[in-house]
Order: C-alpha cells, then structure tokens, then sequence
C-alpha cells in the first residue's frame, strides 16, 4: 500500500467511526419531544455491520443485514470523503433471508482503494434510511505488486465465544492490523453443534466468560438457530472491524452444520439433537451459510457451489475447493478401487481443479483447502473423517489425490501450494515423493494454521502416504486449551512483485511470527521476474 493510500486509509477510518466503533454506526438519537431524547427505532439497523468478499479485478460482493424488511442501497467512491459517489440500489432484504442482501459491484477500476458505504431503505416508508456504515477495499489487481493475503478457519468453537474481559476475538484486530488484500476463511466458521455458556473453566483454573444469546445456548437445529451462530460472531466488535476492511473468501467444512457430517452420520444417540434427519440439518445449515457468506453465487445450475477462483493478476490464482459437499459417506477408507465410495472432492469438482490448475497462467496456484492432506483425522474409532488413513499405500478417498497429483506432473504445474486449518494448531508440511508410498507426484508444501478463537489440540498423526515431512508445527501440551493460552493461529503469505518470491509466516494471537519460510517459484508457464513491475 503505497503512503498516499495509508493517508485515505485513515483519514476514510477517521470520518467513519471505524477506529471506535467496529465498523457499526451507532443508531442516531430524535427530538420526541422539546427536552426529550429517544431512540429513533423507526429506522432500520446494520447491528451485523457489512462484509466485502470475493474481490476482483473489477468487482467486489457488499454483504449487509437490515433489522426488518428493507432495500439494499450502496456507494462507493475513490474517495474516502465520497465526494463523487456511485450509487447502486440494492436487492431487497426480506424475511426469506433473514433479512440479509448482497450486491455485487461491478466495473470497478482494478487495483485501486474502493470506499463503500451501505444504508438500508425501509419498506414501510421510502424516506426512512438507516444511519451508513462505511468500509473499504482494495481491486485485484491486473499488473504486478505486492501481494499479502492471510488465511486461518475455526470460530467460536468448544464453547470459547465473545469474552470481552478478554477483549473479545481479538486475534481479527491482530489480522486487520495486517492490511491485507484479503483473507480465506478456511472453514468452520461457526460451531453450530457447540453451545457456548456464559462460564467456561479452562487452563490453570481459569474462568473464561462468553457473552451468550438464545441461539448459541444449545446445538442448532432450526433454521433460525443457525443464523443465529453467524450473528453471534458478527456481535464482536474486531470481527465487525475486520469485515469492514478485510475482503473475504469463505469456505466451510463440518461445523457449519454438525462435527464430521457426511452421509453415514446419525444422531439417534445424541440426546443433544430432537431432529435427527442430518440431511434436514446439512440443508438448514446451507441456506445458513449462504445467506451469511459475503460470496459470490455460482449460477442457476448449482447456486450453493462453493468451489471457485479468484485471480490476483498473474502472480496469483486462488483454487478455493470443497472437500465436504461432495463426499460419499465416512468409512474405514480402505477401499483399493476408486469409486462412488471413495468421493471426496467429487468426480466434477476434480476435473475443474485440474482445468483450473492447468489453464493458470499465474505464478502461484494456491488451493485453499478446507482439510490437510497427510494428517490424521478419525471419525470414532473406525471411520476416517479425512482423506488420511494411516501409513501405508493408497487407499479409498486417498485414491483421489494420487489422480490430482499425477495430473499435476504429468502436466508439468508448478508453484502448487496448498493452504487449509482444522486441526487447531499451525504447521508447515513438505510433501517428499522420496519418502512417500505413493511416488509419481511433484514435491509441494502445505501451511496449516487455526484456530482463530476456539480450542487448540493437536498435534494429529501423519500419513506416510504422500511422504509429508513436519517442518514446523507448534500445538498445546493438553487438548482443548482456551485462547487464554495464545495458541491461536493465522498464517499470512507476502508474494514479492520483483522476484515473485512467496513468504509464509505462522503468527499467533497477537499477531507475532512464530514459523517463516520463503518460497521461491520455479520458472515455468506464467513466471517472468519482474514482468511490468514499477516504483522499484
């Protein structure tokens, strides 16, 4: 960010309320009556804020909530005073939604700071507007710079909510102090089947205190439960804060609906659940996370698809992938024939990740996993949650992977990183074909980092399969520490204009480096060292 967009940056923080209040305007009090002041509730209320997600080179998706039914209405300007603003009608926020709009901005100049502004028109009464509330974000961009972008998963999980005695989830301030191009969310955005209480006992005698609502009391179940996980988390003012200036790209994973769902789930034996139809969970759980995701929809043939691309000119393509939605049902995964029963990404899915990988013209092909690869994650004690499934050749979903990463050699990609969460701890994996079971694929790296605010375990077993090697891993010395310990994770990557070097650095909680690596690209299709780079 050059010196001129830090001065807009925080002159637009300044005027807007940002630095104070978490990105949410406060209501404006009325004149009732002479010497009396009240409440104006007759205007809706953004009490969620607004979220930006899936930035382009010449658009953006705007999320917002109104309090009741209303219009959407934006603006946006070059300009941190909106001297010169483009305003957009919105779609209508409705009940339907649960009151949630999205809009996606389009024609945006590329690589420039975009300053929004989002109000809500009330339905009752056409002059009745909510007070604005103000964010801002920066166009992919089409010529080279620098590029830094941060990645972490798993919110408000193990009952380790909102404690504002302990300032909140304040590693999203440590991530917002980033200034990041944007931030992958890598899954488990919510804990739908964790109820938060007001106390919780954790390390060393330690009481952590949550704020609590109705909603996150108990597991969600209805429709209105689960909605009621991504309000709670938007009820912290750095998560507010964060999603006003931080572009998203969202992925999820089990928790959105309830731990380690795939079709041989059954909650007849959880007293916790009276609905035990999963399938009526995983839907009410979708349209949850649709409605809450600042995303952008795929199209009419599949308008719940969350696997995508987002380009960052041609040093950066981000693979998003789903390894939930797609899944045959979680078994011992011993299967030695691919088939039905060992899906995993999906014979689809599968081959646009090939397309994607092979058409990619930039530097770095970053999937953005929702899952590790070679680490060990059980579903009881004999079925497999992951694609991992202990030492040995491939097998089962593990079949799938050994066709993706033939392709990749066979088709001779490079700069193939992956980045993913889960597991609650940070690591740094390298994937050695010399020390694996299964050869014919091209070495990479894998990042690791979680949660954001949430439990910390680990660390999990490793598989021998594809030959993952532990360069770095740091995790509790006791299962299910609270984030009073500080093993709260995110990962932040700085891609180099001039020489298209990849730094990868694992911080913690308060935002200090714990683990660096710099990753220099192999030349291939895409690589020209400092192709069109100025102002160095």
């Amino acid at each position: 960010m050059s010196e001129q967009d830090k001065k807009s940056r925080r002159r637009f923080l300044q005027s807007s309320g940002l630095l104070l209040a978490g990105g949410v305007v406060a209501p404006r009090f009325a004149r009732s009556a002479p010497g009396i002041i009240t409440l104006d509730s007759a205007r809706p209320r953004l009490e969620q804020g607004i979220q930006i997600g899936d930035v382009q080179c010449h658009g953006a998706m705007i999320w917002s909530r109104s309090d009741r039914p209303a219009r959407m209405l934006v603006e946006y300007d070059l300009s941190p005073d909106f001297e010169r603003p483009v305003r957009m009608r919105g779609p209508y926020a409705l009940e339907t939604s649960d009151f949630t709009a999205r809009l996606d901005l389009r024609q945006l100049p590329s690589d420039r700071e975009i300053f929004v502004r989002v109000q809500f028109q009330d339905l009752s009464n056409d002059r009745i507007l909510s007070e604005p509330v103000t964010g801002r974000f920066v166009t992919a961009p089409r010529r080279r710079r620098d590029i830094r972008f941060l990645w972490s998963g798993d919110t408000a999980g193990q009952g380790w909510g909102i404690n504002p005695e302990f300032g909140g989830m304040k590693i999203y301030e440590a991530m917002r102090q980033e200034q990041p191009d944007f931030f992958i969310h890598c899954g488990d955005n919510i804990y739908a089947d964790g109820p938060i209480s007001e106390y919780q006992q954790a390390e060393n005698g330690q009481i952590w205190h949550n704020i609590v609502t109705e909603e996150v009391s108990k597991v969600a179940e209805t429709l209105g439960e689960f909605r009621g996980r991504y309000k709670y988390n938007m009820l912290d003012e750095n998560v507010r804060r964060f999603n006003a200036e931080v572009p998203q790209i969202w992925q999820w994973d089990d928790h959105e609906v309830v731990n380690n769902w795939s079709d041989s789930k059954d909650l007849s034996n959880d007293d916790r659940y009276t609905e035990k139809n999963v399938p009526t969970l995983i839907a009410r759980g979708a349209k949850a996370f649709m409605e809450y995701a600042p995303m952008r929809p795929h199209d009419s043939s599949e308008s719940e698809r969350v696997y995508r691309k987002i380009s960052y000119g041609d040093l950066l393509d981000v693979i998003v992938i789903d390894m939930r939605s797609y899944r045959a049902a979680n078994s011992a995964n011993d299967q030695t024939e691919q088939s039905a029963e060992t899906a995993f990404l999906g014979e689809e899915q599968l081959a646009w990740i090939k397309h994607q990988l092979a058409h990619s013209k930039a530097v770095w092909k970053v999937i953005a996993s929702d899952m590790p690869i070679g680490l060990v994650v059980r579903d009881g004690a004999e079925k497999f949650e992951n694609l991992a499934n202990g030492d040995g050749p491939a097998q089962g979903r593990e079949l799938e992977m050994v066709d993706l990463l033939r392709y990749i050699k066979r088709k001779h990609i490079k700069n193939v990183v992956w980045f993913t969460a889960d597991v609650h701890y940070c690591a740094a994996h390298f994937y050695d074909p010399n020390q694996a079971q299964f050869q014919d694929f091209l070495p990479f790296w894998e990042f690791v980092s979680g949660p954001l605010n949430a439990g910390s375990f680990g660390p999990n077993q490793l598989d021998n399969t594809f030959g993952p090697r532990v360069e770095f891993e740091l995790a509790p010395d006791t299962p299910n520490q609270s984030p009073f310990a500080g093993l709260q994770f995110y990962g932040q990557v700085d891609i180099d204009a001039y020489s298209a070097d990849m730094t990868v650095t694992l911080k913690d909680i308060d935002g200090k480096p714990v683990y660096s690596k710099t990753l220099e690209p192999e030349r291939g299709r895409g690589w020209h060292k400092g192709w069109e780079h100025k102002d160095r």
